[in-house]
């Protein structure tokens, strides 16, 4: 049995010591997103709580050792950790997740780890990087053994190896050149020696406002001042960014850049250096920055739920998605015709249900939950949905769907595959079509036309959602978005409604052609349009629409930028 999943009481406290990578949540391990879904305390550093918190269970403990200045105050309704004690940082319980009140540094977390494990927790102690070449992590892993808790390392991607591959530098060539690591911030005189009188390739962790000094520092040891050089900053993440120079002029290629003199002079970097090191050949190595929406922050007016798989392809693109519900779900004002159909499909009142939404699906869902029924009420019932997103959704709720559609996924796509009436093989005539308030009566029409009569019942209303945070509405109007995915007409309206019209170099996707008339009504201009209405061939024509802008640039000589980084004055207006 893995430690981490040993009962937890006094005789089995246990420390993981995991490393977290270098920033992408992708890196993490499987073994470590095994730990954190068992940990019941959480132990994290500031720069990678958000990537290892997404893999932690409900209710675990989690504290950031990020330093602070003060002590803030227990939030209202907080209740003290159990195994917080005299002289550690308190730390408060709301809502089954923890915040910190007085975060302590370093030092005093490896404490609180400490007196955790001791009190039968299971602990796991996150760190950037890889946990082994972590001084704080070896000092409490020395402390552990000191005390007999028993731990276990995990691994992770270090900076050092996983920054470079995210940049397009691989540190070795075919002839296996010699590698070293160096931390120019604790590096000896000695040290720079050693690495300078060499020609293999130096990987320098630095800071930006540093990592002149460190090629200064190589040049002293001996080597040439043309030697190649690239600097990456915010490596693996969305906001990575790349320098390619030499040891004598990377100083004057980042004053070029605007990056220094910078207040975030302090920001960590990787520097890899070296004539084989293949830095001159990032041009046609550089996989992760080229990506067609690389950086891009992409507005997608659904909510979190409804957004989750079109997220994840926008991210596979490169893209930084950014989720903003412009409709919220609410019951009919009156529930008596649902609760009648319900009724009437365990009765055996239907042929056929048809579910045109994962809303409706989540309603009905809801409904049966109500009356204590589950799937097994679907027993006899030929169940259609119309889309991927919706069967999925039925599937979670345990009913495998008869019938999706096998070309377009709409409600069009749905009756081209829709059996018609035969009184002789259907038993029932009758189909139940749960829907939203304001759904067209395109499938209403089509199912009628077919033989069928139809239960069309609003299963739940579609109102203008609340407005979103001010900093968000100001990005929209001021162009702080680079993209814009609609995926209906009410999202176009909704989204202007309660935010304001996006900014004119926002560039607007719309799902077809309806949609793209009514952005146009509003004086937008339409810039891509998906080849067929589905959300994922959405987010592809964006994709290929980025794809060709940057071979543009390219191609002019022109550097690369995203549409936010140009902003005119003027509002977005529809061309003629």
């Amino acid at each position: 049995m893995s430690p981490t999943n040993l009962p937890a009481g006094p005789e089995h406290g246990h420390v993981t010591f995991l490393g977290a990578g270098p920033g992408d949540p992708g890196l993490l391990t499987l073994r470590a997103v095994e730990a954190l879904g068992n940990a019941d305390v959480l132990v994290a550093e500031h720069e990678v709580l958000d990537v290892v918190r997404a893999h932690a269970r409900p209710g675990v403990a989690v504290l950031n050792t990020e330093p602070s200045t003060g002590s803030a105050a227990s939030p209202p309704g907080a209740s003290a950790d159990p195994y917080t004690g005299p002289g550690t940082p308190q730390l408060t319980v709301v809502d089954g997740a923890s915040t910190t009140a007085g975060v302590p540094a370093l030092r005093d977390a490896a404490n609180l780890v400490m007196q955790a494990a001791r009190g039968g927790k299971r602990v796991v102690r996150a760190v950037s990087g890889d946990p082994g070449l972590d001084a704080y992590a070896a000092e409490e892993m020395l402390a552990c053994a000191a005390a007999g808790v028993p731990f276990e390392v995990v691994p992770g991607v270090a900076a050092a190896v996983g920054v470079p591959a995210y940049a397009g530098v691989p540190l070795r060539d075919a002839q296996g050149a010699d590698v070293r690591f160096v931390d120019a911030r604790t590096a000896s005189d000695r040290c720079w020696t050693e690495v300078g009188v060499s020609d293999g390739t130096v990987v320098v962790s630095a800071t930006l406002d540093s990592v002149s000094a460190a090629a200064g520092e190589l040049v002293a040891a001996g080597r040439k001042p043309d030697t190649p050089l690239s600097v990456t900053i915010a490596g693996t993440t969305t906001r990575q960014r790349t320098w390619s120079a030499t040891l004598g002029t990377i100083a004057q290629t980042l004053k070029q850049a605007k990056v220094l003199p910078s207040p975030e002079g302090h920001r960590p970097v990787i520097a890899v250096v070296g004539e084989r090191s293949a830095a001159a050949q990032r041009d046609q190595l550089s996989w992760f920055e080229s990506k067609p929406l690389f950086g891009w922050k992409v507005l997608v007016p659904r909510t979190k739920e409804q957004a989750a798989s079109l997220s994840d392809q926008l991210r596979s693109y490169g893209a930084v998605p950014h989720e903003v519900p412009t409709i919220a779900v609410e019951p009919p004002r009156t529930p008596q015709q649902m609760e009648r159909a319900v009724k009437g499909l365990v009765t055996g009142r239907y042929e056929w249900i048809a579910f045109t939404s994962v809303n409706a699906v989540r309603a009905v869902r809801e409904k049966f939950e109500e009356y204590g029924l589950d799937a097994r009420a679907f027993a006899g019932i030929k169940v259609a949905a119309v889309g991927e997103q919706t069967a999925k959704a039925l599937v979670a709720f345990g009913v495998k769907p008869d019938l999706v559609p096998s070309g377009e996924q709409s409600a069009a796509g749905l009756l081209e595959d829709w059996p018609p009436y035969d009184p002789v093989f259907d038993p029932i005539d009758r189909v139940f079509l749960p829907r939203a308030d304001i759904a067209t009566e395109t499938l209403v029409a089509g199912l009628i036309e077919l033989g069928w009569e139809v239960d069309d019942v609003t299963a739940y209303r579609t109102v203008r959602a609340s407005p979103p945070p001010a900093d968000t509405r100001e990005a929209i109007k001021g162009g702080g978005f680079d993209a814009v995915l609609f995926t209906s007409s009410s999202t176009v309206r909704n989204l202007v409604g309660i935010a304001g019209k996006p900014h004119n170099v926002t560039v607007i996707a719309c799902i077809g052609p309806a949609t793209a008339k009514t952005a146009e009504e509003h004086g937008l201009r339409v810039d891509v349009m998906a080849p067929e209405p589905s959300v994922h061939k959405l987010a592809e024509a964006l994709a290929d629409f980025g794809l060709r802008r940057r071979a543009a640039a390219l191609e002019a000589g022109d550097p690369v930028t995203r549409p936010s980084e140009r902003r005119p004055g003027s509002r977005r207006r529809r061309t003629t």
